[in-house]
């Protein structure tokens, strides 16, 4: 029995102790890793948690999606922070609305959800150019992302001095709910430049502190996390691997790779589903099997975090491709996030399983996530995963959310409005249109993403003649026009794509003049991953016709800031195929005009880019839902509701035929569509706003 004076004395280190931990309920919070143990506020904490980017969600709809996660059973949420959407262009800021990541983070902490923040500078995440600004392409000398390079790591200074200082106040040391922050992303399939690595961490920690928890994740393969991992710095190695993989003996794998009793078993991206891009069949995965592996990890006190837990949607032209053995070997990503998505082969199978590869899993994996592109919780492998972690945590089975109602608003007729031809001068950005003796790429000019149109001449002498882009980023439509008698007829000659041809055969106009050339080119989106990331748009190399380079081109950009205004643009007045074109190529605020005559085509005009326009009615405010238009029987382009770009279509490649409207981008009273269509619009010009789409599509039959 102690003594008066030492039950005194530990009576008073007993309420001492309690002050500490009380004063705001702040000192007392602290999350850090010992023996093998993910720590929080004194006692062992499991992390069950999911990926939920909040720039793939329209920010009305955060909470909804948070809570979604949160009734699965998650305790975290994790996110990418993409660079390009912070800094679209140099030292020009970004953190509001779709960016406005305090108030996500915020958020997160007031439905009492832990945050995990991969905060690059490179994510990867299936978004352009793997969340790399567009403009860090044009410096010269050109850039080595991802390295040592003293100019770009400036720029991630600069970066991540506008970011940092304001994650700091979030932290959960510091009364946030950030437990940990991620460097770089999956660093060992791409490299092995560790002194890049060691300054992110000296970088992060100047700004974050020493006591946040750092960690990396890289495939779950012994050359992965020899490459990625710098347990020297204290930084903690997390894991990632296929799903059908015996978890533990890379969990094994991943102690050797961080620092002794610092090892907590963590695979930070548990994929549910996999990656589809455009043009491949779809397929979902397993929700009975995806929820048994979820389950040897969870289980057993490990820690996972679904990848994805919610996709999203990459709205506008956002979305990243990918690559195979060679860059022309061009993939790109659909615009749903979704990703009720392909299945591997069984040949990509067994070599997933045999190479835990970071770059294969970055290549074939996405989601088929549990809380649906639109909310949907009502599926199967949201209740099978919500079962798993009940059963395996004991964290308690919230009710279901209801789904969130969904409006079938019916056909909608649309009319052209114009050919890009007639309106070129009015959608093109008169800041960024160039004349130069060779092409330039797109970033060169300002144009970061869309469509460039290039004009130049040539004379044609033989039958026909062959066109040859040698490389193209990405789709190329070729079209010709020259002046007979008086009168300009345009045709279309065909397509180059960075995937396929590299040459097109192209007709003889039999010209009294020069014949003009147009190349529309489409950036369909950056390389997000592997070693063709340096993804430069648009006309890369010299264009030749019959092996004669050809010169002095001008360059028009395409901008889609007042499609709203389409109407008042000069609409097709003319006879039936006839059109008054009046194309405006400018440099700086200088401006040259091309000869102002009238266009005939000789082809039908499904050949021709062109805008059409339709409008929808709702009554009033209860009556705005979810919905999605579906564009079967459309062949391939973008679409635009109320001005908001919702994304690319193509049908006529497939496998997406709708493309997601979430309700906040609708409106009481009148509702604009406007579609910029490259080929062919459905025949009946109109499209289907449902509440159920038939979501895949393939060719045209």
């Amino acid at each position: 029995m102690a003594s008066g004076g030492t039950f005194h004395n530990l009576l008073l280190a007993l309420l001492c102790l309690a002050l500490t931990l009380s004063v705001g309920g702040e000192a007392a919070r602290r999350f850090w890793i010992e023996n093998d143990t993910f720590m929080k506020d004194g006692a062992p904490f499991q992390i069950v948690g999911g990926d939920v980017h909040y720039f793939r969600i329209v920010p009305e709809y955060w909470k909804d999606r948070l809570l979604r996660a949160k009734a699965l059973g998650l305790n975290t949420i994790q996110t990418y922070v993409p660079w390009n959407l912070h800094e679209p262009e140099p030292q020009r800021w970004e953190f509001k609305g779709f960016a406005d990541i305090e108030s996500y983070l915020r958020l997160a902490q007031e439905l009492d959800m832990l945050v995990m923040l991969r905060v690059g500078p490179y994510i990867c995440g299936e978004w352009d150019l793997g969340g790399f600004p567009p403009w860090l392409l044009t410096l010269e000398p050109a850039l080595k992302l991802r390295s040592s390079d003293s100019t770009y790591l400036s720029l991630v200074e600069r970066w991540w001095g506008a970011l940092l200082p304001k994650v700091a106040p979030l932290l959960y040391n510091n009364g946030g709910p950030v437990i940990m922050v991620q460097i770089e992303n999956e660093f060992g399939s791409f490299g092995d430049d560790k002194n890049y690595l060691h300054y992110l961490v000296q970088l992060a920690r100047r700004y974050l502190g020493n006591n946040i928890v750092l960690y990396t994740t890289d495939g779950g393969a012994m050359g992965n996390l020899k490459n990625g991992s710098i347990p020297q710095d204290d930084v903690f190695a997390a894991v990632d691997f296929e799903t059908g993989s015996n978890p533990w003996p890379i969990f094994r794998l991943q102690k050797k790779y961080n620092l002794p009793g610092k090892s907590a078993p963590l695979s930070s991206e548990f994929y549910t589903g996999w990656l589809t891009h455009w043009g491949e069949s779809i397929a979902t995965t397993d929700a009975t099997s995806t929820a048994k592996a979820l389950k040897t990890i969870l289980c057993r006190n490990a820690s996972a975090v679904l990848y994805m837990a919610h996709g999203g949607t990459n709205f506008g032209f956002y979305n990243g491709a990918n690559t195979g053995q060679d860059e022309s070997d061009y993939k790109a990503d659909l615009t749903s996030y979704d990703y009720a998505s392909i299945a591997p082969n069984n040949f990509f199978h067994l070599l997933i399983c045999f190479c835990k590869s970071a770059y294969l899993h970055d290549l074939f994996t996405g989601q088929d996530a549990p809380i649906k592109e639109h909310g949907d919780v009502h599926n199967s492998k949201y209740k099978a995963l919500r079962r798993v972690i009940h059963e395996c945590t004991g964290s308690p089975l919230h009710p279901l959310p209801a789904d969130i109602e969904k409006a079938n608003y019916g056909l909608v007729k649309l009319q052209k409005v114009a050919s890009l031809f007639d309106i070129i001068d009015n959608i093109s950005d008169p800041l960024k249109g160039a004349v130069s003796e060779h092409p330039l790429y797109m970033e060169q000019i300002g144009q970061m993403f869309g469509f460039l149109l290039y004009m130049s001449e040539y004379e044609g002498k033989v039958s026909s003649s062959v066109l040859s882009i040698p490389k193209v980023h990405d789709r190329a439509q070729v079209f010709l026009s020259c002046s007979t008698d008086g009168v300009r007829n345009r045709r279309y000659a065909g397509v180059i794509e960075r995937w396929s041809s590299k040459t097109l055969e192209i007709p003889n106009l039999r010209c009294s003049s020069n014949t003009s050339l147009y190349i529309l080119v489409e950036n369909m989106g950056r390389v997000n991953y592997g070693p063709y990331i340096f993804d430069r748009k648009g006309i890369l190399s010299p264009i030749q016709i019959d092996g004669i380079t050809l010169r002095h081109w001008k360059m028009c950009p395409l901008t889609f800031n007042s499609l709203d205004n389409l109407p008042k643009l000069q609409l097709i007045t003319q006879m039936p195929n006839a059109r008054a074109s009046k194309v405006s190529i400018v440099h700086g605020h200088s401006e040259k005009k091309l000869q102002e005559s009238s266009f005939y085509s000789n082809e039908s005009a499904s050949a021709e880019p062109e805008f059409y326009e339709g409008h929808f009615h709702i009554d009033s405010e209860s009556e705005i839902k979810d919905t999605f238009i579906s564009f079967r029987g459309w062949n391939k382009g973008v679409a635009f509701v109320n001005n908001f770009n919702i994304g690319r279509f193509w049908p006529a490649r497939g496998p997406q035929c709708a493309l997601y409207v979430p309700a906040p981008i609708l409106r009481p009273g009148d509702n604009t569509i406007v579609i910029f269509e490259l080929h062919g619009p459905n025949p009946e010009l109109t499209v289907n706003l449902v509440t159920d789409p038939d979501f895949t599509c393939g060719p045209r039959q």
